[in-house]
């Protein structure tokens, strides 16, 4: 069972989520809270595997909340979902590591895939956000410290920053899903990062890879 709570300060906004996701099998909205903190507490009191969660809430903000919960809960995927896809609120997020980042107008089907695919550890990213990502790493003139990347390894974060999984990376490249994940756990090391997102993140900022 996947449980989840929802953060969002509007009330018609909650109970339209709650009653689109109570009919999900596997699925269980055990809290709904109207602020940051009603988060950061009820992660605090009740154990739950999925936080969806807006960012402009009054108080405690989710960035801020996401902070909070990121550092003293990280086996909690924060699945954020916001009508705010602004680069500096985008790149102030995903460098918290947040397991997503959805849209508002995200359609019902895809809500439910992103919070099963998050609380499988899968990234999730909305396209427009993926689209900025991408359009950073467009920059012919992008530095070529690759970290001592290899160039299987610079291969397989450029589709890992694409949003590609480790199944669809294997079958492109014809490896098998193991020798992707033994190359994933080499890229964050050598990157000095925890997870996928911060791994597109960081070659993002650094203008690591360069995408024709």
């Amino acid at each position: 069972m996947i449980r989840v709570v929802i953060a969002d300060d509007h009330p018609l906004l909650r109970e339209g989520l709650r009653r689109i996701l109570e009919f999900e099998e596997g699925i269980q909205v055990v809290a709904e809270v109207g602020d940051g903190q009603g988060a950061i507490n009820m992660a605090r009191k009740t154990p739950f595997d999925v936080l969806l969660m807006d960012l402009n809430m009054p108080g405690v903000n989710g960035l801020e909340a996401c902070k909070v919960i990121r550092r003293e809960f990280p086996n909690i995927g924060v699945l954020i979902l916001t009508v705010d896809d602004s680069d500096e609120k985008v790149f102030q997020v995903l460098q918290l590591g947040v397991a997503g980042y959805l849209l508002k107008d995200v359609i019902p089907k895809a809500l439910v895939d992103s919070i099963r695919k998050v609380y499988a550890g899968e990234p999730i990213l909305s396209p427009s956000v993926t689209g900025k990502l991408l359009g950073q790493l467009s920059n012919p003139n992008n530095p070529k410290d690759h970290f001592g990347l290899s160039n299987r390894e610079m291969e397989i974060l450029t589709y890992v920053v694409k949003g590609s999984s480790n199944k669809d990376i294997g079958l492109t490249l014809f490896i098998s899903e193991k020798t992707v994940k033994n190359h994933l756990s080499s890229i964050f090391r050598k990157l000095e990062v925890e997870d996928r997102t911060q791994a597109a993140l960081k070659a993002v900022k650094t203008k690591l890879v360069t995408l024709e």
